[in-house]
């Protein structure tokens, strides 16, 4: 495995290792405009299920159809960015997997791609990581999200994001079968762009952190122009469903 990966999985598991308390009182801190930003690309490995003359590529199970997940990291508050912070590094985290399925196999185009992912989204998940210590220092290390009922804007609220809600945000699914890894990767890429875009209009709904927003942004303007990419070469092996378009809404932002 490159070093370049093993160095950045070490920093991702610092991320999520256990604390051994959780702290409290934490107030929410706002970035200046000029906190450093790194452009990338978010994710989200979504199927959906529908009745099309092409059938799922070999590799995508029923169990990994993520169709009625809820993205969404809950209400704005204090802890709001917090939360998706956690979960938009969880949701990248994924990304780097699936990316990683189709290294050295022999497809340039998909190959070029999934390098180019992995590239901006290990960028991201360092900067999300330096983010979140600065402005939560006295928050768990371990990645959080909101309690049933729990209150937004304080830390008592919160509770340890759980290993379903791990494996929802990462949206890896099935892992493919040999010789089937293009389609996986491509289809599997479409829709873990696409929750991406749910995640990042929230965040322009419910944040007023300038850096959040502007990563959101950045997000949206990335995510477009590869999910038209992706469509474009899943047509190229064959593949085209009506669910490849259904985040078409979600390439405007205001």
């Amino acid at each position: 495995m490159p070093k370049l990966v093993l160095a950045l999985l070490a920093l991702v598991a610092v991320a999520v290792a256990p604390a051994s308390a959780q702290h409290h009182g934490h107030e929410h801190h706002s970035m200046p405009n000029n906190t450093p930003m790194h452009e990338g690309h978010g994710d989200h490995h979504q199927h959906h299920q529908h009745h099309d003359h092409h059938k799922e590529p070999s590799g995508h199970q029923d169990h990994s159809d993520h169709s009625s997940h809820n993205h969404s990291v809950g209400p704005a508050g204090a802890t709001y960015d917090l939360r998706w912070l956690d979960a938009m590094n969880q949701h990248h985290t994924g990304a780097l997997r699936m990316s990683e399925y189709i290294f050295g196999i022999g497809a340039p185009g998909p190959a070029h791609l999934a390098h180019s992912i992995w590239r901006d989204q290990a960028a991201e998940i360092k900067a999300m990581i330096r983010w979140r210590k600065s402005w939560y220092p006295q928050a768990p290390v371990y990645p959080v999200s909101l309690k049933p009922g729990g209150d937004p804007d304080a830390m008592t609220g919160l509770q340890r994001m759980t290993d379903e809600q791990i494996e929802m945000m990462q949206m890896v699914g099935t892992p493919p079968e040999a010789g089937k890894q293009v389609d996986w990767f491509l289809e599997g890429m479409l829709y873990h762009h696409g929750g991406a875009l749910e995640m990042a209009h929230e965040a322009l709904d419910r944040s007023s952190n300038t850096t959040i927003r502007r990563l959101s942004r950045d997000i949206i303007l990335a995510q477009r122009q590869e999910i038209i990419m992706l469509r474009k070469m899943l047509a190229s092996r064959g593949l085209t469903k009506p669910s490849y378009y259904q985040y078409d809404h979600l390439f405007r932002f205001s």
